[in-house]
């Protein structure tokens, strides 16, 4: 608690970063937000990317997206909104004759059209998602420990943390899709729980140790906690990290945020908010209010 000054510094830093860079570039969003065309398409031997894009490009469909995805035979075809035809067998007949210009044996496997209506409902569906998500924390966080302190600096963590996911995606440029929404709620649920944890440990300290000054109680709950911290974090990296590396593109987005999230979410737990509820005057009597005794008359 002595250096919480210097992690609400970095935290102010990488925040103010995240959400210049979310106001001027935004997300790259991906068809299931902005609406457009899917296409997994197969080939005999692994295919020329270039080869296949310049073909498509030619054939009328600009600004076209192609990617490997599971084996290097596989590949995926991302077509705009603006894409004239909406008609799913209608692009599929003017795909499939050039997809088998490169490779005769190419066939179709799946074709997705969304609208930019979906998109638009996808988008709102996402972002009452994460404002419920936030609401029932604070409800939770507030009833469950007794004080609006702690469950200032668990929201406060709880937002610091998709906030910096999102301004990384912001700033590489990942595709954003629901797979991605998906990872960032994972996160959001993944942080509080290492947070709950440490103030259990807290209101546990607290108990035995009413005395003792609260930045005491804090680091002591910080640092008996730490190694679970770190060990179950660790070993859920060393799963996400496999699927960036190994996983391709179609889940590139999903274990990049995942990955992410672990790393801001334990700097969160462990750093923001327990100082939080410290700046906010937090106190053993907080956690266990005081019940006034009322004077009982005496018996006749």
């Amino acid at each position: 608690m002595a250096t919480r000054k210097v992690w609400y510094g970095l935290s102010a830093v990488l925040m103010i970063v995240s959400i210049v860079s979310l106001a001027t570039h935004g997300l790259n969003l991906a068809i299931d937000f902005t609406g457009g065309v899917t296409v997994e398409a197969n080939f005999p031997r692994a295919p020329n990317l270039d080869a296949v894009r310049g073909r498509v490009i030619a054939a009328g469909f600009p600004d076209v997206e192609v990617q490997s995805f599971g084996s290097s035979r596989d590949i995926a075809i991302r077509l705009p909104p603006a894409t004239r035809e909406q008609n799913g067998s209608v692009i599929r007949s003017r795909l499939e004759p050039v997809l088998r210009q490169v490779d005769p044996g190419a066939q179709i496997l799946s074709l997705n059209v969304v609208g930019p209506q979906v998109g638009g409902e996808l988008r709102r569906s996402a972002a009452w998602a994460l404002a419920f998500t936030l609401i029932g924390i604070f409800i939770y966080i507030a009833f469950r420990f007794h004080t609006w302190r702690l469950s200032l600096g668990a929201i406060v963590a709880v937002i610091h943390d998709p906030v910096l996911v999102l301004g990384i995606f912001s700033l590489d440029r990942t595709p954003f899709d629901l797979a991605v929404v998906a990872a960032v709620l994972a996160v959001v649920g993944y942080s509080l729980n290492d947070t709950v944890v440490v103030f259990d440990r807290i209101r546990e300290r607290f108990a035995t140790n009413r005395r003792l000054a609260p930045a005491a109680v804090l680091d002591q709950s910080i640092n008996q906690t730490l190694s679970r911290t770190i060990m179950t974090k660790v070993v859920t990296a060393i799963v996400v990290v496999a699927l960036l590396v190994l996983g391709g593109p179609a889940l590139r987005g999903f274990s990049e945020a995942l990955l992410i999230g672990i790393i801001a979410g334990t700097y969160s737990s462990i750093y923001i908010s327990s100082a939080i509820a410290l700046d906010c005057g937090l106190t053993a009597e907080h956690i266990f209010p005081t019940v006034k005794k009322t004077a009982v008359d005496h018996m006749p």
